[in-house]
């Protein structure tokens, strides 16, 4: 957990919100397995304090991808004039109409691409804290992102300037998933990365099973994961139960919901 110089609020009388940004397999009226749990669970805790980003998918999975991959490296220059992000300000803002909010924006695959990209524009947006008094929350989960790149040192720099406030990032990926950080630092970087993901016997870094392999025993980890319950399960242990970014009542909240799912 990179927690900056962070120091949490007492949890008395706090409101949150969580936002979700789903992986490319999304539609906002499409979900794989481990989407469609993740929501479904996340409802039950949270009701009406949860929701998922809407408006920022393409119509395909390898449309999602090709821009996550295009935008993983540094924040986009001109993101008034993004679409896509501007949905996801929009949903925000829409969605924290108080500004004594405590804001969680949660992602999962490519959507940590989309999360990044929003969170440094809501920083930018919010240097009058407008629109949220207390620095948001941001969890990149089986992330895209490189450590290493511009982007994420990015939010790394709001969060030492108190914008962002939890960042995690590490702890939320798959021991073996070889697609995290696969963005890099460069275009050029990151297609080269897709391209030995997919075809690992072209590959000196990467190696089997392919990317492109969905089978849910001998598949990709990131694939096979991406079809169980028990990944979700598994996120809101760590972002409600070990790091307790909803406060203290969410988490009692979250330990009592999962008892009924898949462990």
């Amino acid at each position: 957990m990179n927690s900056g110089s962070y120091q949490p609020e007492a949890d008395t009388n706090s409101k949150y919100k969580i936002l979700f940004f789903a992986g490319g397999e999304t539609r906002d009226d499409k979900f794989n397995i481990f989407t469609g749990s993740f929501i479904r669970i996340m409802q039950k805790i949270l009701g009406n304090d949860f929701d998922f980003i809407r408006g920022v998918f393409f119509k395909t999975p390898m449309m999602n991808v090709i821009w996550a991959l295009n935008h993983a490296q540094v924040p986009v220059a001109y993101p008034e004039k993004d679409k896509r992000i501007q949905n996801a300000f929009r949903q925000i803002v829409e969605t924290c109409n108080s500004p004594g909010f405590q804001l969680v924006i949660i992602s999962s695959s490519s959507g940590s691409v989309m999360a990044a990209q929003t969170a440094c524009y809501l920083s930018e947006k919010n240097y009058k804290k407008e629109i949220l008094t207390k620095p948001f929350h941001l969890v990149l989960g089986a992330s895209m992102l490189s450590s290493e790149s511009v982007l994420y040192k990015k939010l790394i720099h709001y969060q030492e300037g108190g914008k962002i406030g939890i960042i995690l990032h590490d702890e939320m990926q798959d021991e073996g998933d070889t697609s995290f950080g696969v963005g890099g630092t460069t275009r050029i970087e990151a297609y080269r990365n897709s391209f030995g993901l997919m075809f690992p016997f072209f590959s000196i870094k990467f190696k089997k099973p392919s990317f492109l392999n969905t089978d849910p025993v001998t598949g990709h980890i990131h694939r096979r994961r991406s079809q169980t319950v028990q990944k979700a399960v598994d996120y809101i242990n760590i972002i409600l139960i070990q790091n307790g970014l909803a406060g203290d009542y969410y988490k009692g909240k979250a330990l009592d919901v999962i008892k009924n799912e898949i462990l």
